[in-house]
C-alpha cells in the first residue's frame, strides 16, 4: 500500500499519490495518461492532474490497483 507521508514531491495535491516505491513501469502513464507522468531525470511517475470526471477517476482507480509494487494511493474523496 502507498505511503502518503512518502509521496513523490511532484504530485499534484489531491485524491491520489505515487509514492518513492514506483519502479518507472508505465502501467499507471499507460492506463491513466491525462493524470500520470514521468519525472524524466529520476525515472519515476507521479500525479500531474489529479481526476476531472468519472472516466478520469475509474482510470486512475484501475492504475492504482494494477500497479505492481502498490505505489500508488487513493486518499479517498476530497
Amino acid at each position: 500500500m502507498a505511503d502518503r507521508e512518502d509521496k513523490n514531491p511532484e504530485n499534484l495535491e489531491g485524491t491520489f499519490y505515487v509514492d518513492s516505491q514506483c519502479i518507472d513501469c508505465d502501467l499507471c502513464r499507460e492506463t491513466a495518461p491525462n493524470n500520470f507522468t514521468r519525472e524524466e531525470d529520476e525515472g519515476y511517475s507521479y500525479v500531474y492532474k489529479q481526476p476531472e470526471n468519472e472516466e478520469e477517476r475509474e482510470q486512475c482507480v484501475e492504475a492504482m490497483e494494477g500497479c505492481p509494487v502498490e505505489a500508488i494511493g487513493d486518499d479517498g474523496e476530497e
